[in-house]
This record gives structure tokens, sequence and C-alpha cells, in this order.
């Protein structure tokens, strides 16, 4: 049996690779060329895969590894060696794209059989199954709805993680009242693993940057390349956040800070979403830490929550919902992505520090992306599939299973299938999670007039205009009733700020 792993696939123990007598890679440069890709994710992408092939012949496996333009050609040369071969592939969960490998092979006299992705904690058959009972409580036949919580607390009873006897360790099911700190002034983040780069990621980085040197993003990060490309990479990088990282990752989870683009946040969703780390082994591994008193209970359900309640979640979510979730636009957003979002160049601190983040390396943490990058976007008007776009592109752990619900679903609420409230908010929040509002031009304390924080005169003014659609939507009612104490002067000095921003934001001049 011949096993075709794809490059966000590597994860070694993998059933599938159990039998396998063949495992074959196809390096596809067209991979770089569908979108501007930033560099230092395809740098990541390829030099993972090249790892990962030496990995498995050094553990005796068969490794044919093609390099091609396309995956057309890399599967013609495959099959001029072996006709007729019989491949199996983890069925990936982007959309359409089982189907186009499927194709690919079929029409070059081979087959592709699918197996179950084994890098997830639950299976599309345990989530219909749950979604028959508890799904679209919120929605309709045609347009059911989810929510996350049902189903994290689902898979904690499933998996018996953090659970006493049928309850939730601690009594409660989630601790965020206790992870929305900000960090003192003199504070100083624990140290983050980091990894030299070694000869083949060199080498990959050179293609890329001879190839894709057009691509958005820096070619590597300020202090070079040093994301783990290995599964022992992975592995170490997994035990240095738990032993250094992840008893203040909780308090300040929701925290930004000037000059500051990791806290503590764990940096292992690349590695998860490519298979180096399997999701289990990071939630085993934050347990165990919990279990020995070495890592406070708020801080290691916060981080179980991302792996099997909103990973899970939204892998889930983004198949049910596919393929009307790619082009979801219940809010008829259509403005361009403003410039910003391209060359970080505007005043606004919150929004430059976001963009530099993700430029710099190909990185940000889940306040940034949720409450800066996409609440700017939501606010401003931008085509929600244009931002997705950009997070597809920009981010290392991106993928557009990953992307689509997150940014799509619920960045931009352009669809309520995970969501049952769009994320918008004034500077007020920015202000009140992050150091940024102190050394911004801005003021955060006004909402009109020259100078005043933009984020505010546009969440009034988007609340203004989707009025029809969100004000009977679940807990926007406080929201509203702030906007109805507002009189006719105040609404209109309200647009006519709104728009200047929106003016300023679209020539690049904010």
């Amino acid at each position: 049996m011949t096993v075709w792993l794809l490059g966000d696939q590597l994860y070694p123990e993998a059933d599938v690779l159990e039998s396998a007598d063949r495992v074959l890679f196809v390096e596809a440069r067209e991979v770089g060329d569908r979108k501007p890709y930033h560099p230092q994710k395809l740098t990541y992408l390829f030099s993972a895969m090249r790892h990962a092939r030496d990995d498995l012949r050094d553990q005796g496996y068969e490794v044919e590894y093609v390099e091609s333009d396309t995956f057309g050609e890399g599967l013609d040369e495959y099959f001029a060696a072996e006709p007729g071969d019989d491949l199996v592939m983890q069925r990936p969960p982007s959309h359409g794209v089982p189907e186009r490998f499927r194709e690919l092979v079929t029409a070059r006299g081979g087959s592709l059989s699918f197996v179950p992705d084994g890098r997830f904690v639950t299976t599309p058959a345990e989530w219909d199954e749950w979604a028959d009972e508890n799904g679209g409580s919120e929605g309709d036949d045609a347009n059911p709805s989810y929510r996350q919580e049902d189903w994290y607390r689902h898979v904690r009873r499933q998996t018996g993680v953090l659970m006493d006897d049928g309850d939730p360790v601690g009594g409660e099911w989630n601790y965020d009242d206790q992870n929305r700190e900000t960090p003192p002034d003199d504070w100083t983040p624990p140290s983050r693993a980091t990894f030299e780069a070694d000869a083949i990621t060199r080498e990959v980085a050179e293609e890329v940057a001879e190839r894709y040197g057009d691509h958005w993003g820096a070619q590597e990060p300020p202090d070079g390349f040093d994301w783990p490309v290995t599964r022992e990479q992975a592995l170490a990088a997994l035990d240095h956040f738990v032993e250094h990282r992840l008893g203040a990752f909780g308090p300040y989870q929701d925290a930004m800070v000037e000059g500051e683009w990791a806290l503590s946040h764990s940096l292992l969703s690349p590695a998860v979403n490519l298979g180096l780390l399997h999701p289990m082994e990071a939630v085993e591994a934050a347990e165990a830490a919990y279990e020995a008193g070495d890592a406070p209970l708020n801080s290691v359900e916060g981080f179980i929550r991302q792996l099997i309640g909103w990973r899970e979640f939204m892998r889930h979510a983004y198949r049910e919902a596919m393929p009307g979730l790619a082009e979801a636009n219940q809010l008829g957003q259509e403005r361009d992505l403003p410039p910003a979002y391209w060359d970080g160049d505007t005043d606004m601190t919150c929004l430059s520090e976001a963009v530099g983040h993700v430029h710099d390396r190909g990185y940000a943490h889940h306040i940034e992306r949720l409450m800066v990058l996409a609440n700017f976007a939501l606010v401003y008007g931008a085509d929600p599939q244009e931002l997705n776009d950009w997070f597809h592109l920009g981010f290392l752990d991106a993928y557009h299973w990953v992307t689509t619900p997150n940014v799509v679903g619920m960045g931009t609420f352009a669809s309520d299938v995970v969501s049952s409230k769009p994320y918008a908010s004034s500077g007020s929040y920015v202000n009140r999670m992050s150091d940024y509002c102190a050394s911004c031009p801005y003021a955060v304390s006004r909402t009109t007039g020259e100078g005043a924080c933009p984020f505010n005169a546009l969440y009034w003014d988007f609340l203004a205009e989707h009025e029809e659609t969100l004000r009977g939507t679940g807990r926007m009612g406080l929201m509203y009733s702030h906007l109805d104490d507002k009189d006719d002067d105040e609404l209109a000095a309200i647009r006519e700020r709104a728009n200047e921003v929106r003016e300023l934001a679209a020539s690049g001049e904010l």
C-alpha cells in the first residue's frame, strides 16, 4: 500500500502508516503560486516536508519524494515509475481537495482512496451524531448554527479530559473570568523555544526567496527562521511551553503589549496544523502539568479549550457549512481591505502592531486576530472573503478549513454558523486589554472629531448601519440600548467621523 502524505499530514504515528509499503510526497511548487503566501509559511511547509521525508526513511520506510511544478506533473513522474498504483490518503479537511486529488490520480491510471484524518481528536461521525441532537438550535434546517461551548463540554465528557467523576475539574467548565488580565509594566514574557535553521531549512528558504520573492511578508523573522520543523523539535517546543510558559498563559492570554508578539502563547498551532504534534499530545502534557501542581487550572483549561474546543469545533463547523461559507456575506460588506493590512502604514498602534507581527513572523495571537485585525475590518465594512484570503496567505498556521470559519463565521459575522453575535467593539476593548492606546496618537476617549480613535465612530456607525439585522441578535441588546441613548446630532457626528475614517483608511492615510 502506498500512502500519499500531504505537507500538512506529517504526524509520524498516523494509523495509515502502520500498513504502508511506500510513502509518497509531492512537493508541488504550485502551492506557493496560488496566492502570494507568506514566504515563511512556504519555508515552513517545504522544510517540514523534507525533514519528514528523511525521518521516515530513517524509520525504514520506502519514501518517494517528487519535486515538481504542479501536483499533476509530480503524479506523472510517479506513475511513470509505478503505473496503476493504488494510493491511500488521509482525507484532507479543506473543501474540494479530496475530489481534486482523486481526479488527478484517476486521470493517470491510478486509484486514490481515503481514510480518516488522524490529526484530530474527534471524527465527522461523532460530530454528526452530536449535531443531530444539538445543532441548529439557533438556526434552521437550511442554515444551522452551532455553539462551541456545547461542543466543548461534549468533547470533555467523551475524552475525560479535566473531568472528575462526570463533573469538570474545579467545578467550572471554563475560567475566562481569570484570563483577562494585563501584565504589569515590569513584566517580561518567559522565554520561548527557538531552533536554529539547519541546512535543509536554509536551502528551502533560498529557494523560496528566489521563486516567491515578490510575495507579501518578511522572508525570515527578525531573529532568523527559528520555528520547529521536525517532530523532535515540535515535541521540544511543547515541553518548553509547558515548563516555562503555560503558567502565565492563562491570565495574560487575551493581553496585548506593545513590542511583544509572543507573550506567553504556546506558538504550537503551526506545528499542530502540519501534524508535527498531535493535539492530544499537547492536551495530555498540559493536563499532566496541572495534576502535578506545576500549572494553574485557569491556564491549563484555557489552553486545552483552544485544542479540543475551538480547533475541533471549527473543523466540523467548516465541513457542515461549506461550500456556502466560502461565499457568505450576510451583512453585505464589500469594501476593499485597507492598504494598512498590506503595508502596516497606519498611526493606529494596535493595527500597526498586529499587521507588523503577521508581516514579520507569519503569526499574531488570537486576540490580535479577532479583536484588532478582524474587528477593524468588520466595523470598517471590508469584504469578509478578502479578509479571509489575507488571513489564509499570511499566517503560518492558516489553511482554508482554519481561516474560513474563524474569519468568515466569527471575525466578520458574515455567517452565523459559529457565533450568535458579531465580535465588534470600540477602542475601549483594545484599551482595556493592551497598552497600545498610551502611545497611539488617536484618543481612545473620543468618538468624534479629528484625532478621535477610529474604532469608536466605526463601531457605533456599524451598529446603526446594520441595526435591522443585529438588534435582535443574541447578546446585542445592551449595545443597542447604548446606541438608543445617542440623539440625532450625536449620531450624525458619528456618521461623519466614520465616513472620514473610512476615506482615510482607503487612501492609506489613517
